[in-house]
């Protein structure tokens, strides 16, 4: 006998424009933008390297978390982007519904704290439209990614002038959505199908993958992702590896980077034992370690996200 499930036709939604936002359109950076001072001497060679690897035609993938977005990097993403400079950009499913709320109402993020004593958390109408988006993506075959930039762009949202997604679409570089079921609002929503979210996110898992198989002699930026980043990237890189040595191919020589705000300390070119809490930081030792130790190289930057990207912006333009 089938285990009781929830009846998700007993929720109660609310239009969007009623929930108090933390973020608006106002908070993102025009590229003209003072840009706060930060110092990391990895910093300028990662930069170094993203132009020459580009000039090289060879592979940018940036992978990203929603505090990306949140972060207000936004408008850097794309200028990088319109500039040739990235070929790839993958994110998590929050970054989805946070770009897709700025583009179609100018404001995202809620306060979790104060909604989810109400059981409203989450629960807001136009928001669950990316379930509906979804769906036509599984339909016709295309990753979740590129629908809902494809949605933005052919929108007349107000502000799909700063929709990552759109830009990636526009530009016809791949955009992909990595979704964990139950992560994500719109998983709460009675619209919610769960077969076409996986086969659209899959659908982005083989796009990505097809991606990394371009690696060498590219770079991978891993910002703000401790989770999705480096499993998505972990199993991709196998099944590209896998097919490379089939034939007589090699995708080893590329570079890693990642961006985040713990502390790590000096030693990152070996992988730290188990007793140490560092192991099971998953971006340490797959991206820092294991994935270059036959030829490649990485580097970590520790900051936030709104001092990093923009000056990282800064450096590739003065090249």
């Amino acid at each position: 006998m089938p285990y009781k499930t929830f009846d998700r036709s007993k929720l109660k939604l609310r239009p969007l424009d009623q929930r108090e936002h933390d973020l608006s359109v106002d908070q993102i950076p025009d590229l003209d933008a003072p840009i706060s001072p930060f110092d990391n001497p990895n910093l300028p060679i990662v930069a170094d390297r993203i132009v020459r690897a580009r000039q090289n035609n060879r592979a940018v993938i940036f992978m990203i978390g929603a505090h990306v977005i949140r972060a207000g990097a936004a408008r850097y993403l794309i200028d990088l982007m319109e500039r040739g400079l990235i070929t790839h950009i993958a994110g998590n499913g929050a970054c989805a519904i946070h770009d897709y709320e700025f583009a179609r109402i100018g404001a995202t993020t809620e306060s979790v704290g104060r909604y989810i004593r109400t059981g409203e958390f989450g629960l807001w109408t136009e928001t669950g439209d990316l379930n509906l988006i979804a769906q036509t993506a599984a339909q016709k075959g295309i990753g979740l990614g590129e629908a809902v930039g494809r949605n933005i762009l052919e929108s007349n949202y107000p502000h799909k002038d700063i929709s990552i997604f759109a830009a990636a679409v526009r530009l016809n570089i791949p955009i992909t959505t990595h979704v964990s079921i139950g992560y994500d609002i719109v998983h709460e929503h009675p619209n919610c199908d769960g077969a076409a979210i996986g086969a659209s996110t899959y659908t982005d898992f083989l796009i990505f993958t097809e991606s990394i198989s371009h690696l060498e002699g590219g770079v991978l930026l891993n910002i703000g992702t401790a989770i999705m980043g480096p499993e998505v990237y972990l199993k991709a890189l196998a099944m590209a590896r896998n097919v490379a040595r089939q034939e007589n191919r090699s995708i080893a020589k590329f570079t890693t980077a990642v961006f985040d705000l713990i502390p790590l300390g000096d030693d990152l070119d070996t992988e730290a034992p188990k007793t140490d809490p560092r192991y099971y930081y998953r971006p340490f030792k797959t991206l820092l370690v294991r994935t270059v130790r036959d030829g490649g190289k990485s580097y970590y930057i520790q900051g936030d996200h709104r001092e990093t990207i923009p000056n990282l912006y800064r450096l590739i333009r003065a090249k």
